[in-house]
């Protein structure tokens, strides 16, 4: 088991995604949720999962909820419900709130009441399905802020025998190789000599104005 803690409250969809995905990479998951079905659902595959009402500041207390390194407030319909959860989390001393919220308008609340970092599930799904229809080699899609994204993207055939210097991706694109996935490894920051092969996987970073404009080509 790996040191970091998370706890996890709120158990639909993107909260057991996240609390399961925690789980099987070795972390030690506590998943929390009003519903008992929700928690019983979950309780085999996280460390542990317990039926409490988040709003009851005692009742996470008791749990020792400010002893975990990040609590993930993945309440959904319930937009006061979020909002009130991540603020009693902050009072009660947690050190690392991420927030999910459901619009612009939801997350500048979460931020102005202390949310360490807030998160768009829906849109960011949205964003990564545009890109997905618009270019069928681009495999995934982080967006970093409204301006700074990163892309994966399958080497085009163009790309295929030539170097990143000789590409010249900085200057033709204005953006940035962070990494080259080759079948059997993975080169962190490539220097320009770095020859690009078949089927390689180029992960970019990059404005969005520059990521788009190359994504269409």
């Amino acid at each position: 088991m790996k040191d970091r803690q998370f706890a996890v409250i709120g158990l639909g969809r993107f909260g057991s995604s996240v609390a399961t995905t925690l789980s099987s990479l070795g972390y030690n998951v506590l998943a929390i949720d009003s519903s008992e079905q929700q928690v019983q659902a979950i309780a085999n595959e996280v460390t542990h999962a317990v039926q409490v009402d988040a709003l009851d500041e005692d009742a996470l207390k008791a749990l020792g909820i400010r002893n975990f390194d990040v609590v993930i407030v993945a309440i959904g319909e319930d937009i006061q419900a979020n909002i009130l959860v991540t603020v009693i989390l902050k009072e009660i001393g947690v050190k690392y709130v991420i927030a999910k919220a459901k619009n612009n308008m939801h997350g500048k609340v979460l931020e102005r009441v202390g949310a360490d970092k807030v998160v768009y599930p829906e849109k960011d799904m949205g964003i990564r399905v545009a890109y997905h229809l618009v270019s069928e080699n681009i495999l995934d899609f982080i967006e970093l802020s409204p301006d700074y994204s990163i892309i994966e993207v399958v080497a085009p055939p163009e790309f295929v025998g030539k170097s990143i210097g000789k590409l010249n991706l900085r200057a033709q694109y204005g953006m940035s190789v962070l990494a080259i996935k080759k079948k059997d490894q993975i080169i962190a920051d490539p220097g320009a000599d770095s020859v690009i092969d078949e089927k390689d996987v180029l992960v970019f970073v990059g404005k969005n104005t520059s990521l788009s404009r190359f994504s269409r080509k």
